[in-house]
């Protein structure tokens, strides 16, 4: 079962591009968060830029300038270079202010690579020229252990994602417009984000090199809007959960069970969004069930809301029903749901909390899963190089479940617990190193998950540590 999105601001047409809609961000720096608004509404700026971003800005300053309005303020050289004014004083990107480029000394994360100091100027594939972009990343990692998630190839340096997408953003601040959005993957993740959930070889199922490397089209859809109205139509991410498939929206290298056991991944059919209020976002659609290209998968409702609850709380709660899974003929039906608070407790220091509940059953009443889980996240930015952050996961597995390969009543419950430590470095703007250390353990029958072909860790083991690294190029 899977996840995602993301979210694009950049220069268009040499001007000026600001989000005016909604989106929740994740601590990561993208708005990864499956609940980003639909809508996006831009304004144009047919100025030329200098490489200042100051003169010939839309608004002749800098704070307006080039880059301004979400990515944070890049005009290094608009105000005096000395710190306390000008580049230092009013933007986080600033250079010449202190060694290493950055405006503190002599700390470990003041100067040199972890310092304080310019990303230097994102490349892109295409950039963005009149609603029209192209890019993605190459990701590339190695874990000394395999879990039972993405991450199942140990020892071995592996391309995870080669991902490239292209996109046509809707603009609806003068009315209606029409776009759509096309990706395209290909690595060791490529059969994780195939449309696997029905048994037939249809879409991007099968379309694999080998045991590990395969291909992927989990995103093709057509987007239409109309003021602060939009719909999707077509293949696309879940908005469910807060883990997403694509390497830049998420913090760490790993995965959560909660997220690769018991969220969808993609969806076909139809996704309404309506932006209320600046504040409160709604969606609802139609989906043919799970994890599917266009064969009919099951007939579900999607939808949830995205409130922001005050300036530094925002909670969003997504669900799905209905029948969602026809794989193997077991006319899977249910629910679930899930809520993901984020909450900014300081000025670098973000909380994220967030709990799925799934309950599925199939044709003769008989439970396929029963799952719960607790995913936190504690997020702490040193600089604009450097972040740290820790994840604590609980997932629960009811004795009833068969959905896992299990035999009905023969496990009993169990219980699997993950702490995961890491940094995201940023030597360059298009440039993230995640290295993390994670702690998993079971409490549960070991041997009896053994015996059904479902051993979680190693060896059937009981805990496991796991020293993983990738590295994300973004273009």
């Amino acid at each position: 079962m899977r996840l995602n999105k993301l979210a694009f601001l950049a220069a268009l047409c040499g001007g000026a591009v600001i989000n005016a809609g909604s989106n929740a961000s994740n601590l990561y720096g993208q708005t990864s968060s499956p609940h980003e608004s639909a809508v996006s509404q831009v304004s144009y700026c047919d100025d030329e830029i200098p490489a200042c971003g100051c003169e010939g800005s839309c608004d002749g300053t800098c704070d307006g300038g080039f880059m301004s309005g979400g990515f944070g303020d890049y005009s290094a050289d608009c105000g005096t270079s000395d710190c306390g004014s000008g580049a230092c004083g009013s933007g986080d990107y600033a250079m010449d202010c202190g060694a290493g480029g950055g405006c503190g000394e002599g700390g470990l994360f003041d100067s040199g690579f972890l310092g304080q100091g310019s990303l230097g100027e994102p490349i892109s594939l295409l950039g963005e020229c009149c609603g029209f972009s192209m890019g993605g990343w190459a990701q590339l990692g190695y874990h000394n252990n395999d879990l039972a998630l993405f991450n199942s190839r140990k020892n071995d340096f592996q391309l995870h994602q080669a991902w490239v997408y292209a996109e046509k953003a809707i603009d609806t601040s003068n009315g209606f417009d029409i776009g759509g959005r096309v990706d395209y993957v290909y690595g060791t993740d490529g059969p994780d984000t195939q449309a696997f959930g029905i048994d037939t070889n249809s879409w991007d199922n099968g379309w694999d090199n080998g045991p590990d490397y395969g291909n992927a089209l989990p995103q093709v859809y057509l987007e239409a809007g109309y003021g602060d109205l939009s719909v999707k139509v077509g293949h696309f991410y879940t908005i469910i959960g807060y883990e997403v498939v694509q390497a830049t929206g998420n913090f760490f290298y790993s995965h959560a069970y909660t997220m690769y056991n018991s969220e969808p991944f993609t969806h076909s059919g139809a996704l309404f969004t309506y932006n209320m209020t600046d504040d409160i976002d709604i969606f609802g659609g139609y989906v043919m069930g799970w994890d599917s290209g266009f064969d009919d998968n099951g007939d579900s409702v999607i939808g949830g809301s995205s409130v922001q609850l005050t300036d530094d709380l925002n909670i969003t709660s997504t669900m799905i029903g209905g029948r969602f899974n026809d794989r193997a003929g077991s006319s899977e039906r249910g629910y679930m749901t899930s809520t993901v608070a984020q909450l900014t407790l300081t000025e670098k220091l973000n909380y994220v909390f967030q709990t799925d509940l799934l309950n599925s059953k199939n044709a003769a009443g008989e439970t396929v899963r029963e799952t719960f889980g607790i995913n936190q996240y504690l997020i702490r930015s040193i600089n604009d190089r450097v972040q740290l952050g820790g994840r604590f996961e609980w997932w629960n597995v009811q004795a009833d479940s068969q959905g896992y390969g299990l035999p009905a009543a023969a496990i009993g419950d169990y219980d699997i617990f993950a702490m995961t430590l890491g940094m995201n470095i940023k030597p360059h703007a298009n440039v993230t190193i995640r290295p993390e250390i994670r702690w998993d353990w079971v409490d549960g029958n070991k041997d009896r998950l053994a015996a059904a072909d479902f051993a979680l860790l190693e060896d059937n083991a009981g805990d496991q540590t796991t020293f993983g690294i990738d590295t994300i190029f973004t273009y």
